[in-house]
């Protein structure tokens, strides 16, 4: 396995959680980069869902429910900030805090996207999250060098269409990779 290339920015790509993450928040997890830089890296986990859905998030906010009912899973983002919303979704409309990550992917933190959303006028494409993940500068760079993560560029779909449960999974096939088969012992020639 090659180095991974540490001055490129992984903005816009999936980390997927080696078998040598085993415990902590981020064992078998697959994180959203939308942001990495010099200065650090931020993004969201998108398989690790709550138990709460969007409905109740919904309800103890006070907004409106138009006829559809919410089921969708409001997920774990990440340890950092976790009493805070964030909406991972499909670029389009902006609303009052959006940043357009790529052409994939925007992410918004004001709560007006959740108010179109229970309205039936936000994204058609979401993913609601409390909190994020977020790395200090060369912090990622280190658990890179230390295969705790690999790496490949973010798949709409295997966010917005692709079962919780199947996301780690999927994420390394990406790659070629059955993660099932991989060892949680790293090896550095």
């Amino acid at each position: 396995m090659t180095k991974p290339n540490i001055a490129a920015s992984l903005k816009d790509h999936f980390l997927i959680a080696t078998p040598s993450l085993q415990q902590g928040f981020f064992a078998q997890t697959v994180t959203y980069l939308c942001e990495h830089n010099a200065n650090g890296a931020m993004g969201i986990v998108i398989n690790k869902p709550l138990g709460v859905s969007l409905e109740e998030i919904f309800s103890s906010l006070e907004l409106p429910l138009e006829q559809k009912r919410f089921k969708e899973n409001v997920f774990a983002g990440g340890p950092v900030q976790s009493e805070h919303g964030f909406v991972l979704h499909k670029p389009g409309r902006s609303w009052e805090s959006t940043l357009a990550i790529s052409d994939g992917f925007s992410l918004t933190t004001s709560q007006d996207v959740l108010r179109a959303i229970s309205e039936g006028g936000g994204p058609t494409q979401y993913l609601v999250a409390l909190g994020y993940a977020g790395w200090g500068a060369g912090q990622l760079e280190s658990e890179l060098l230390e295969n705790s993560w690999l790496t490949v560029k973010a798949e709409p779909r295997i966010i917005f269409d692709t079962r919780p449960e199947d996301r780690h999974r999927a994420a390394a096939w990406e790659l070629g990779i059955d993660i099932g088969l991989m060892s949680g012992q790293a090896g550095h020639a």
